[in-house]
């Protein structure tokens, strides 16, 4: 799985998904310009010691990403969604791509893949949700869906 922040600004934020990404096995993509050094106190403090554990990109735009990965399938996070996150079957190699806590993702972009774009669903009266909580509901759903086999290959379980 692949976690795409389109110009992340609060490095707590940030830290919490590198963690989340640590955790899952999920690699993790930053594309600038960030909000924030990423020798920020705050990101390293969120991420705790798990850096060792992350694999970690940083592209200059998202059209790099979508170079990089053309043959990626892509899923946009955006409030302005028509369907559910729950309504998609993700695979261990989707990208998850999520755009700043303060604008979203680029409207440029959204149009672009409109069909690719999904939604966490919530009162109308809501704006958003945190991003790095927003990140581990759907993450979490991926990987549900997958039977949690990826994380059932390293995880020390009680017998």
């Amino acid at each position: 799985m692949h976690i795409v922040l389109i110009e992340p600004q609060i490095p707590p934020n940030t830290g919490n998904i590198a963690r989340l990404c640590a955790a899952t096995g999920s690699e993790l993509h930053l594309v600038r310009p960030l909000g924030f050094s990423t020798d920020d106190k705050h990101l390293k403090r969120a991420g705790l010691d798990y850096w060792h554990l992350l694999t970690i990109h940083y592209h200059n735009s998202f059209a790099e990403v979508l170079e990089k990965y053309p043959q990626g399938k892509y899923h946009f996070l955006s409030t302005k969604a028509p369907h559910s996150y729950t309504e998609v079957k993700y695979g261990p190699d989707d990208l998850l791509v999520f755009g700043r806590e303060d604008a979203g993702i680029p409207e440029d972009i959204l149009k672009k893949h409109i069909d690719d774009c999904v939604r966490i669903p919530m009162i109308e009266k809501a704006r958003s949700l945190n991003l790095s909580n927003s990140v581990a509901i759907v993450v979490y759903e991926a990987l549900r869906q997958g039977n949690f086999a990826e994380l059932k290959k390293t995880s020390n379980y009680l017998e």
